[in-house]
């Protein structure tokens, strides 16, 4: 009896576990995404109500950012090919928020705890910082292609206007843009 009641604690931990960890399939589906992902509904439903930012521009934003990857990171440099010596940048989590802006983020808005690989508490941070681009910058929160670009360079790097000439940037912030029309639209037929 035991053996049998340890493994199906096992195999139930084992469905827990994998509903929470796991990167969503079909990352081209915002209704899939969901549906994978029960959580993510609410969490971005809640950013949408609090901030003003469709569930389609959250979305787009960590597909592009971290491809739904909780801990994702930026990569990793090389002392003379061989040696690691740190990380091209301190971007982290869902949202690739920097640890400065992180803690900007948290100290604005008083959520000391949250975490960048929690999915909810980076749709907010999206959400707050495209809110924050908004009154600093006056673009719309629906323009994902600029939002994107500020989001990126930052505030204060978007305001040079030295993206102009980064055209791997500007593709990507294109890519972005077309997902959160494709999200939006997708996301009327499941929300």
């Amino acid at each position: 009896m035991l053996k049998k009641t340890f493994f199906i604690f096992i195999l139930l931990n084992s469905f827990l576990i994998s509903g929470c960890v796991g990167i969503p399939k079909n990352q081209e589906d915002a209704c899939s995404i969901i549906n994978q992902k029960k959580s993510w509904r609410s969490a971005l439903k809640k950013t949408e109500r609090k901030w003003g930012v469709s569930p389609g521009m959250q979305l787009s934003f960590i597909k592009t950012e971290s491809n739904f990857r909780p801990t994702a990171r930026t990569q990793r440099k090389y002392f003379l090919g061989l040696i690691p010596s740190g990380r091209i940048s301190s971007a982290y989590g869902y949202s690739q928020a920097l640890d400065g802006t992180w803690k900007e983020y948290k100290r604005s808005t008083g959520n000391k705890y949250h975490r960048r690989s929690n999915f909810a508490h980076s749709t907010n941070f999206i959400g707050w910082y495209v809110d924050k681009t908004n009154r600093l910058l006056g673009i719309s929160k629906n323009n994902a292609y600029l939002q994107y670009l500020a989001y990126h360079q930052g505030q204060a790097g978007f305001k040079t206007g030295a993206y102009k000439s980064k055209k791997g940037l500007l593709a990507v912030a294109k890519k972005t843009a077309s997902n959160k029309k494709i999200f939006d639209r997708q996301l009327k037929k499941c929300m």
